[in-house]
């Protein structure tokens, strides 16, 4: 009865121990979703359950990126070269904007929008579609 017992609870205990680190991944999954699709600051306050006013600047930036002869470019290289310009390009691009904690929230095509704002002693730029 014992061991049946123990091995029972060695039972239990792996499932608790696969659904936690289920859990936690779909934490990490729900975190980098809230993360993509707002401010950092935002999606922090809201994970700490606090209410999120709307701000107001009195300084912005907003910059809109547009590839230069792309439809061109798409209709003289196959699909999959079109792809791996893009996806250079973007790399490079998300490599450079997350230095400077930029939020991005999608891309378009060929068609990036930036909006950047400053605020007490941090700057902070967002990307916005």
């Amino acid at each position: 009865m014992l061991a049946m017992m123990e091995k029972y609870a060695s039972n239990l205990e792996a499932i608790v121990a696969a659904r936690t680190e289920q859990l936690l991944q779909e934490k990490r999954r729900t975190d980098d979703l809230l993360n993509r699709m707002l401010p950092r600051t935002v999606a922090e306050a809201l994970k700490r359950g606090e209410r999120v006013q709307a701000e107001s600047f009195d300084c912005v930036t907003i910059y809109f990126s547009d590839i230069v002869g792309f439809t061109k470019m798409a209709a003289t290289n196959t699909p999959m070269q079109v792809v791996e310009i893009l996806n250079d390009l973007y790399t490079c691009c998300d490599a450079i904007i997350s230095y400077y904690n930029v939020y991005k929230v999608r891309t378009m095509f060929n068609h990036k929008l930036y909006q950047s704002r400053s605020s007490s002693s941090k700057d902070y730029l967002y990307f916005l579609n």
